[in-house]
């Protein structure tokens, strides 16, 4: 393990990493962002012109802010090393393809996040068994290498996609987020799982939260691909090492509802000529707003009730 604060009661350095880790994040939003390329507004989105002019990618800041707090203040090993990297190179793709004038194609960063889930799931397997749990019966179910595999490239790939997807609304998508990966959080509390991994979440939620506290409605920035797709490989990751990763379904309910019918919805449309929901606007975050005239603010706070809802639901299950 390598800590380079040494000499020090660990809850004590985990103490000053979380206001580190907030501290950072907001100054260096407050000093950094007229740097960041500007949001051009999207026609397709609802609303989605009254983003233009703002600065976008801001998830270059709180990624890099949540790297500096993890290398100062975590316990390390090489595994959560390679996950650092992974996770900054989802976000450096995201942040390019923000700043390109013409934005990457899908199916160029469909590969890329293809990529990158590969190798997340080589480097869980290296260094970890491809048992589960099925947390709320209890008992453990070893799959067979290759099969976890596949499984664990799919979960990456749809992680970080329907994150994405969910980005559109003023602090929506960090909210889910932090909802989710703080039910993980608790999760690995009840279920004992002892990784330095967990001290990672808070500090990757302390960073959003400086990230949120500039993209509240109305918002100053915008995370754009750089934070989203960091955030969503981040989830993936948290829910394989809870050693429970079919808990991501209803950790992340909201999140995969809401970004997933988008993507099953033009899959379906553009590969086998099936248009489903046609009255449906999606990611859903859109339909609300635009058909049931739902608020900025009320989306954020309704999608994150019905998160939270489910969570507590969920974890109260493996609980008992």
């Amino acid at each position: 393990m390598i800590n380079l604060i040494n000499g020090l009661d660990f809850s004590v350095v985990a103490f000053f990493g979380i206001l580190f880790a907030f501290a950072a994040t907001c100054v260096a939003i407050a000093k950094l962002n007229k740097f960041l390329p500007r949001d051009m507004g999207r026609a397709f989105a609802h609303d989605g012109s009254l983003s233009a002019g703002k600065p976008r990618g801001a998830g270059i800041i709180f990624v890099f802010a949540f790297v500096a707090a993890t290398l100062i203040f975590a316990e390390l090993n090489m595994e959560i090393g390679i996950y650092l990297i992974l996770i900054v190179v989802e976000m450096l793709t995201g942040y390019f393809d923000d700043a390109a004038e013409k934005p990457w194609g899908e199916y160029l960063k469909g590969f890329l996040d293809l990529a990158v889930a590969v190798v997340t799931a080589m480097v869980y397997l290296h260094y970890n068994t491809s048992d589960i749990v099925i947390a709320s019966l209890g008992i453990t179910i070893t799959i067979p290498p290759i099969v976890f595999a596949i499984l664990t490239v799919i979960l990456v790939w749809a992680s970080i996609n329907v994150t994405n997807c969910t980005d559109g609304v003023d602090g929506l998508s960090g909210t889910l987020t932090i909802i989710t990966l703080m039910s993980f959080f608790v999760l690995d509390g009840i279920m004992g799982v002892d990784d330095s991994f967990n001290f990672l979440i808070l500090l990757f939620c302390v960073c959003l939260l400086g990230y949120l506290w500039y993209n509240a409605t109305p918002s100053k920035l915008l995370m754009g691909d750089a934070g989203s797709r960091a955030m969503g490989i981040f989830i993936a990751i948290a829910a394989l090492k809870s050693q429970s990763p079919l808990m991501y379904l209803l950790l992340g309910a909201v999140l995969i509802v809401d970004g997933g019918l988008g993507l099953i919805k033009v899959a379906l449309l553009r590969f086998l000529k099936i248009h489903i929901l046609k009255n449906t606007t999606t990611p859903l975050h859109d339909h609300v707003r635009k058909k049931l005239e739902w608020s900025n603010a009320q989306v954020v706070f309704r999608f994150a009730i019905i998160q939270l809802i489910v969570a507590l639901a969920a974890i109260y299950m493996v609980q008992m």
